[in-house]
């Protein structure tokens, strides 16, 4: 509201703060950690990270990785970020939790958001590593009994069953935290696991599911979501993407032009919201974004549509998710420009001669 009563038309709502790519999991859908060790050993610095917070003013701030637990200044920089009373959503495997614990002080602000892509099986499975599950549902456990803020954070795959899902929703809801987070999994070009990535259609049609679901048999999920993100995710709303709604810092500068996306960097905020070409960005636009409907890029757009149609998502909070009427007819694709991969360039761009000469030797080696 304040952001409107400005005049603004893009403005952040979440900062997306990666400290670091590095992470003790190598999830066969995460093209977050494909680099060359030079910059998985990288950080960006207590410093570097409240700079940013205050460079960009964004309300919210989500510390994804990599694994954010691995990085040494984290206790600090999760109490310097609520010390100016932003929200901080601490987004981790949970592997490092418990031993971790101690290090934080339940607050209002800040919120430890674990990644849970389903029942023991179906998460194991997701992350390429047994036991993992176990562990972090432990962790959830002994977090809320401390008096911790947690939800869960669960991507969905083509893979994934709306019945195993609806259980481990019901199974969530037993642990005590607050909410889920869903969204379906964004199609990383630098993913290993390329077939299990959604459609659009194959979206809408799972999140009805699960929803009709829900519905049918009164289960009482909560969601970390708004009303009308939800209702888009079931076909229901057409909207374009808002990428400015919460923007990316992490070793390389501010990513150009999202999260999931990263096709150039810049050095300040600013810049960012100024050089950025975001009308060449967006489903129906750019192949790359042609079959997206993650939360990062549509929730701002969910956000910005309540506060212009507030009865509109009232009604879709009480009444629930549509799941019957017809879908929306979808983004007519057949003018987005080709995708340009640019990955190797910009790692290039990034390293010194020597960490270059060094990544080559270790290549060869492999090889």
């Amino acid at each position: 509201m304040k952001q409107k009563l400005k005049g603004n038309a893009r403005y952040p709502l979440v900062l997306m703060l990666e400290p670091l790519f590095r992470c003790n999991l190598a999830c066969p859908g995460c093209g977050k950690i494909d680099y060359p060790a030079e910059i998985l050993n990288k950080r960006l610095s207590l410093e570097d990270c409240l700079q940013a917070v205050d460079e960009c003013g964004a309300p919210i701030v989500s510390i994804p990785g990599g694994e954010p637990l691995i990085h040494k200044e984290m206790k600090q920089i999760v109490e310097g970020i609520v010390a100016r009373k932003k929200f901080v959503y601490l987004c981790t495997n949970a592997l490092l939790l418990k031993k971790r614990l101690d290090d934080y002080t339940p607050s209002p602000y800040l919120t430890f958001s674990i990644h849970l892509d389903g029942l023991e099986e179906e998460h194991d499975r997701a992350v390429d590593q047994k036991g993992t599950f176990k562990i972090a549902v432990d962790a959830i456990r002994e977090a809320v009994s401390r008096g911790f803020r947690v939800t869960v954070n669960c991507t969905l795959f083509n893979n994934a069953e709306p019945e195993r899902v609806a259980e481990f929703f019901d199974f969530v809801s037993t642990l005590g935290v607050e909410s889920i987070t869903i969204s379906p999994g964004y199609a990383y070009e630098r993913a290993p696991a390329q077939e299990h990535f959604l459609n659009r259609t194959q979206t809408k049609t799972i999140f009805r599911d699960l929803f009709r679901m829900g519905r049918a048999e009164g289960r009482k999920w909560q969601f970390n979501q708004s009303s009308l993100y939800l209702d888009f995710l079931a076909g229901n709303q057409n909207y374009e993407c808002t990428p400015w709604g919460n923007p990316t810092r992490n070793v390389f500068g501010w990513q150009k032009p999202c999260y999931l996306v990263g096709e150039g960097y810049v050095q300040s905020f600013k810049e960012l919201m100024e050089t950025t070409d975001w009308d060449s960005y967006g489903t129906g636009k750019y192949e790359k974004c042609a079959d997206c409907m993650v939360h990062c890029g549509y929730e701002p757009t969910a956000v910005a549509d309540t506060v212009a149609h507030p009865l509109k998502a009232l009604k879709v909070w009480l009444k629930g998710v549509d799941t019957e009427t017809p879908m929306l007819p979808d983004m007519d694709l057949s003018k987005q420009r080709s995708a340009e991969y640019v990955f190797e360039k910009q790692v290039a761009n990034f390293l010194t001669e020597d960490e270059l000469k060094e990544a080559a030797e270790r290549q060869d080696r492999v090889a």
